[in-house]
C-alpha cells in the first residue's frame, strides 16, 4: 500500500532508537486544533465517467462497489458526489437530464441515483454531493447560458434534490454551482432562497466549484452571499489557495482534483494532493475526478479513475494503487476530525498531516513522494528533492499518554506496535504512504481475482427487448452526443414494440463542444474490418435523418470533430455517406427512397480501403474509403438534435 505500489506484504519496521541523525516533529494540541475534515470522496460524472460499471454482471458489479464505499475494506470513501445530468457532452459522455423537456420529469434516468443508493447501502454516513456541469436546452431560453433566468435553473436543480428523496429516499448535503464561463452571485442567493423555501435549509452550497477567484472576493464584499455560500471549491488547485479565500473563514475544498492515469505516478499523485492539499492550501476534503475509469479507455482520460472496470462482457476490473493510498486515509479518520496544527513538510521532503476525534484517538499520514513519482496531469509540478530520511514524532499535549499506536505501510490488517513514553522514530524512504494510529479497525478487503481481460465480443446483438429494465440506457452503449433511452412504442403494432431512442431535441447548454449530431458509440476501438447493421426510424419528416458508422475514431469533448465512415439516409429519400460525422466529406450520394415514419434496415460493411452500404438488403452503394480511420467505434445517431428510434442493433467484427 505504499506510493503507488501493488498490494503485498507489510514491511515491519522495529523501532528506531532516537539519535541526533533524526529530524523531529511535534504532535501537539496544546495551542489550538486546525480546521475540521470533512472526508475524501470520488465523483461520477462530469461526464459518463460511471457508464460501463451499470452493465457489469453479479458479483463483479458488487466487488467494485465494496472496494469504492465499503467501510474499512477498500478505498472506505467519505464523499460521493455526481453529476446532475443535463443531456449534453460533458468529457466523456452525455448523461440524461430528469427533465429533458420543461413538463418532463423522470427520477429514474441514468445510473447516478443507483449509484448513490448502492454508497449509502455500504456507507449510510457517506456525504452526497450533486453539480450540474450542463443544463438542458429549453433552461437557457434559446441561449447557451444556464443563468439569464436563474428562478427556472435554481428550481431546476432543486427539483432533482427533491426527486432524490422522493423517489430514493437519498438525502443530498450539498448542491455545486460551476460554469468555466463566469461567475453568478445573483443565482447563488437565489439557490439557497429556493433551497430554503422548499425546506432544505439542511444542503449546503459550494461555489463555485471551479477556481478561487472571483468568488472569495465577492463573498468578502457580499454579505447576502457569503450566508448562502458554505464551502469554496476549487479544481485542480496544486495543492494551493489564495490569502482571500482564507480570509472568508469558510470550508476550502479541492472539489475536484486528480485525473490522473491510475498506475504508479497516479497513486504517487494522489498520496500527496491528499496530504498536501491541506498542508499547503487547508483543504479539508478532496474529491477524485473520477470514482472509477468505467468508459471506454479511447475516451478522453482513459483510466484516470481511482480503479478501472471498463470490461462489463468480461468482468475483468483492476483495484488500483489509488484505492489503497486513499484507504491511509479514510479507514483511519471521519469526517468531523480535527486537524492538528502540527502539519507540514519533512526536511527532506515530503509531508504529514494529523488528524484527532478529540476523544483519544490519533492518525498521522506520512507521504514521501518524489516528484516523477506524482506528477498529476494538472497543474505542472515544480520540481523538487525527497531523499530517504529518519523522522521523530513527539507525542504532546493530550497526547503524550498515549502508550502505543500502529503503523501501518502496505496492509491495514497488519498493524504494527511502534511507540511508547510519548516518541517514535521512523525510518522513512521515497515514494512511500506511512499511516500511524491508535484506530485498529483497518482492513484490507480482498475477493478472488476477477475474470481475465477480454476485448469486446466481435459478435454482438441487441434487440432492445426489454420490458422493465433496471436503467434507462442499453448495455454498453456510450452516448457521446444526444441521449439514447429504452422505449416502448405502444402505437407500433409491429415487431418494433421495444426500441431505443434518442431524445434530445434541443441543443444543450454545454461547456464542452457537443456535437451538431447525435451519436452514441460502442464496441472496440480496435476494429477495422467490421459489419454494422441496425433497423432505423427517422420520426421528422422535415430534416429528419438517421446513420450507421464504423472507425468512428473520436469521442468526449473532440466528437465533433469525429471522423469514420458514416452511412446516413434522410427522410427526404435521399442517402450520403461521409467520413466525417458533421457530414461535410462527402464519399457517396444519392436517392435512397426513405421517409419518415417507416423502418428501414441499415447495414454498413467496412473491409480494408472498401466499403458498402445495404438498404432493407440491397446494395445501395459501394466505394473506397482509403483516406478515413483505421480502426474505431462502431456508432449509431441522428443528423441533428431530433426524435428517432433505433431497433436489432448488430455488429460482426474480424
Amino acid at each position: 500500500m505504499g506510493g503507488g505500489s501493488a498490494p503485498c506484504v507489510l514491511s515491519v519496521f522495529s523501532l528506531c532508537l532516537l539519535t541526533c541523525s533524526a529530524q523531529s516533529y511535534a504532535v501537539d494540541d496544546q495551542a489550538g486544533l486546525g480546521r475540521t475534515f470533512d472526508g475524501v470522496g470520488g465523483l461520477s460524472g462530469g461526464g459518463a465517467t460511471s457508464r460501463l460499471l451499470v452493465n457489469y454482471a453479479e458479483p463483479y458489479r458488487s466487488q467494485i462497489l465494496d472496494y469504492l464505499f465499503k467501510p474499512n475494506f477498500g478505498a472506505s470513501l467519505q464523499i460521493l458526489k455526481v453529476e446532475i445530468g443535463g443531456d449534453a457532452q460533458t468529457t466523456d459522455g452525455t448523461e440524461p437530464s430528469h427533465m429533458h423537456y420543461e413538463n418532463d420529469e423522470n427520477y429514474f434516468r441514468g445510473y447516478e441515483w443507483w449509484l448513490m443508493r448502492e454508497a449509502k447501502k455500504r456507507n449510510p454516513n457517506i456525504t452526497l454531493i450533486g453539480l450540474p456541469w450542463a443544463f438542458p436546452g429549453w433552461i437557457g431560453r434559446g441561449k447557451n447560458w444556464p443563468y439569464d433566468y436563474p428562478d427556472i435553473t435554481a428550481s431546476y436543480v432543486v427539483s432533482w434534490i427533491i426527486g432524490a428523496k422522493q423517489y430514493h429516499n437519498l438525502e443530498i448535503d450539498y448542491v455545486g454551482i460551476w460554469n468555466e464561463r463566469s461567475f453568478n452571485s445573483k443565482y447563488i442567493k437565489l439557490l439557497r432562497y429556493t433551497l430554503d423555501k422548499n425546506g432544505l435549509e439542511r444542503v449546503k452550497i459550494i461555489a463555485s466549484d471551479n477556481l478561487w477567484e472571483p468568488i472569495t472576493l465577492f463573498v468578502l464584499q457580499d454579505r447576502e452571499l457569503s450566508e448562502a455560500v458554505d464551502v469554496l471549491g476549487a479544481h485542480y488547485p496544486g495543492t494551493t489557495t489564495v490569502p482571500e479565500a482564507l480570509k472568508t473563514g469558510k470550508q476550502l475544498w479541492s472539489s475536484e482534483d486528480y485525473s490522473t492515469f491510475n498506475d504508479d505516478v497516479g497513486g504517487g499523485c494522489w498520496a500527496r494532493i491528499l496530504n498536501q492539499n491541506y498542508v499547503n492550501g487547508q483543504m479539508t476534503a478532496t474529491i477524485s475526478w473520477n470514482l472509477v475509469a468505467s468508459y471506454y479507455q479511447d475516451l478522453p482520460f482513459g483510466r484516470d479513475g481511482l480503479m478501472t472496470a471498463q470490461e462489463p462482457w468480461s468482468g475483468n476490473y483492476v483495484v488500483e494503487s489509488p484505492i489503497w493510498i486513499t484507504a491511509h486515509t479514510t479507514q483511519f479518520t471521519q469526517p468531523g476530525w480535527k486537524y492538528l496544527q502540527t502539519v507540514g513538510h519533512l526536511a527532506h521532503g515530503g509531508s504529514y498531516v494529523a488528524l484527532t476525534n478529540q476523544r483519544g484517538n490519533l492518525t498521522i499520514v506520512i507521504e514521501t513522494m518524489t516528484h516523477d513519482h506524482s506528477v498529476c496531469i494538472r497543474p505542472p509540478l515544480l520540481p523538487y528533492t525527497v531523499t530517504a530520511q529518519r523522522a521523530t514524532f513527539c507525542l504532546k499535549g493530550s497526547f503524550v499518554s498515549t502508550a502505543e499506536v500502529k503503523l501501518m505501510i502496505t496492509d491495514p490488517q497488519s498493524l504494527q506496535s511502534i511507540v511508547s513514553n510519548g516518541s517514535f522514530t521512523l525510518d522513512l524512504d521515497v515514494d512511500e504512504v506511512y499511516t500511524v494510529t491508535t484506530i485498529t479497525t483497518g482492513l484490507k478487503g480482498n475477493y478472488p481475482e476477477p475474470p481475465p481481460s477480454s476485448p469486446f465480443p466481435k459478435i454482438y446483438k441487441d434487440d432492445f427487448k426489454v420490458q422493465h429494465p433496471d436503467f434507462s440506457e442499453a448495455p454498453d452503449f456510450a452516448d457521446q452526443t444526444g441521449v439514447f433511452e429504452y422505449f416502448i412504442n405502444e402505437t407500433d403494432p409491429g415487431p418494433h414494440v421495444y426500441t431505443l431512442r434518442q431524445v434530445v431535441t434541443q441543443r444543450p447548454i454545454t461547456w464542452v463542444a457537443d456535437a451538431d449530431q447525435t451519436i452514441s458509440v460502442i464496441g472496440d476501438y480496435k476494429w477495422c474490418n467490421v459489419t454494422v447493421s441496425c433497423d432505423l426510424y427517422m420520426e421528422e419528416e422535415n430534416g429528419g435523418g438517421v446513420f450507421v458508422a464504423a472507425r468512428v475514431d473520436k469521442g468526449g469533448g473532440s466528437v465533433r470533430s469525429a471522423r469514420g465512415i458514416f452511412f446516413w439516409v434522410f427522410a427526404d429519400g435521399t442517402y450520403k455517406v461521409t467520413s466525417d460525422l458533421s457530414g461535410q466529406s462527402v464519399l457517396a450520394e444519392g436517392q435512397s427512397g426513405t421517409r419518415a415514419n417507416i423502418w428501414n434496415t441499415l447495414t454498413l460493411s467496412v473491409k480494408g480501403d472498401n466499403a458498402f452500404g445495404e438498404l432493407n438488403g440491397h446494395v445501395l452503394w459501394k466505394n473506397a474509403v482509403g483516406l478515413v480511420p483505421k480502426n474505431g467505434w462502431a456508432a449509431i445517431g441522428t443528423s441533428s438534435f431530433q426524435l428517432a428510434q433505433f431497433d436489432n442493433f448488430a455488429v460482426q467484427a474480424e
